[in-house]
């Protein structure tokens, strides 16, 4: 597949997630990019801000297969996963998938349910599979996690394992609407008289594949590649930083910028680009320092110094774009 065929497909992807998700044009450009990019995202801010019909529209338009598993403090780890149930008119254990084995898994308020449950989603947020009672199960292809979550100093919330957040390729916040866009929302509703809006499948998931296929073809200046390598490393040394961001976060980075010109219509990466989802790849891949909480120093304030002090590669340096083909 062309990469302009690809840009026209994610324009159309979101003009048709944002017939129910009003006014947030750059934060679903961010999670299309992390699906583009082939990775999981963290959609995580106050409730009734969006996260969950977020998903459900994504997986609409995509044509995947969805599925929902609300986490709650005594969710069990095979609630997900699956288990083994015995057939006693076989005489034998049969397998009973889980959730996850979807092409699309929303992780509805992942941080209500304790680590033991969250850890359960590691093997196949990696690896893409399933081991259980030690046999091991291939989950679909594409398959993505795009969980929600409430901020962790909300009532009865756990916080996310540094593991677990690592295999996120970004974490995106919404915030409140404006009172015009808030409006937009009220008026779509009593137009459409019904509470659910359907939306029509803009690709499915084979084609969803192509597209993924396509972005690695995307081009990328070894100068940008180094920008992104310096921004994480950046983060090791910060005098106000724990634990820095490891190389899966630089990887992400890339990936995810590659991802993200691509929607913008482009075949190669920008700085720009690696400016635009510095934030949501690296400010959960960063541990503050606990002392500097009464300070309000936070991951997402690293990060933005770091742009503004890490130089970035100049116009002279930049890929001079030519139509790569996909």
């Amino acid at each position: 597949m062309q990469l302009s065929r690809v840009g026209e497909l994610a324009e159309e992807i979101l003009g048709e997630v944002e017939r129910a998700v009003v006014g947030k044009r750059e934060s679903l450009r961010l999670v299309l990019s992390g699906i583009l990019a082939g990775g999981h995202v963290l959609m995580e801010d106050f409730p009734g801000l969006g996260k969950t019909l977020t998903a459900r529209s994504f997986a609409q338009t995509l044509g995947l297969d969805f599925r929902r598993a609300q986490f709650t403090p005594d969710l069990l780890p095979g609630d997900i996963t699956g288990s083994f149930v015995y057939d006693q008119r076989a005489g034998e254990f049969d397998f009973r998938p889980g959730p996850i084995f979807a092409g699309l898994l929303l992780a509805d308020e992942i941080n209500r349910t304790p680590p033991k449950t969250q850890a359960a989603l590691l093997e196949a947020m990696q690896e893409r599979q399933v081991t259980v009672e030690g046999r091991t199960f291939p989950l679909p292809r594409p398959f993505h996690v795009l969980a929600t979550a409430n901020p962790v100093e909300y009532e009865g919330t756990y916080p996310l394992p540094e593991a677990q957040l690592d295999r996120f390729l970004l974490r995106v916040s919404f915030g409140y609407p404006t009172p015009e866009q808030e409006w937009e929302i009220l008026a779509a509703r009593m137009g459409r008289r019904q509470e659910e809006q359907t939306l029509r499948p803009v690709v499915d998931a084979e084609t969803l594949l192509e597209m993924q296929a396509a972005v690695e073809a995307t081009v990328v200046d070894e100068s940008v590649g180094r920008y992104c390598v310096a921004l994480a490393a950046a983060t090791r040394s910060h005098g106000d930083v724990l634990m820095g961001a490891s190389p899966r976060g630089a990887l992400g980075l890339l990936l995810c910028a590659r991802a993200y010109a691509v929607v913008d219509g482009r075949d190669y990466v920008t700085p720009e680009d690696v400016k635009a989802v510095a934030r949501p790849v690296l400010a959960h891949r960063i541990t503050v320092k606990p002392e500097l909480w009464m300070s309000n120093i936070s991951a997402t304030a690293v990060v933005d110094g770091l742009l503004r002090t890490v130089t970035a590669p100049g116009a002279r340096e930049q890929h001079d774009a030519r139509p790569a083909e996909g």
